[in-house]
């Protein structure tokens, strides 16, 4: 199962506003029916009955963490890439 973001928003006329994210999984295809059904399913399990009117705007696969566990970022000592040169044509103005 791969894990999934999605980005839920309230209608402006509700009692209970609400917008954010929250993570799932669901082995659908992002953007397939199966995928939006998990995540509605999962939302009105995170929040209930408040969330029946609400939308999922969009869905997004979820990132991999580049972080380690103990708060440390990671040090990158690669030389940078190598920009590619452009040649510049003066002709086309």
């Amino acid at each position: 199962m791969t894990t999934y973001v999605a980005y839920y928003q309230s209608p402006a006329a509700a009692d209970v506003r609400g917008s954010g994210t929250f993570t799932f999984e669901s082995e659908g295809k992002a953007g397939s029916k199966i995928n939006q059904r998990d995540a509605r399913l999962k939302m009105l399990e995170l929040f209930g009955r408040d969330a029946v009117s609400w939308t999922i705007e969009r869905v997004e696969k979820k990132k991999a963490n580049n972080t380690i566990s103990d708060g440390q970022m990671t040090l990158d000592f690669r030389p940078p890439k190598a920009e590619r040169k452009r040649a510049v044509r003066k002709d086309w103005w």
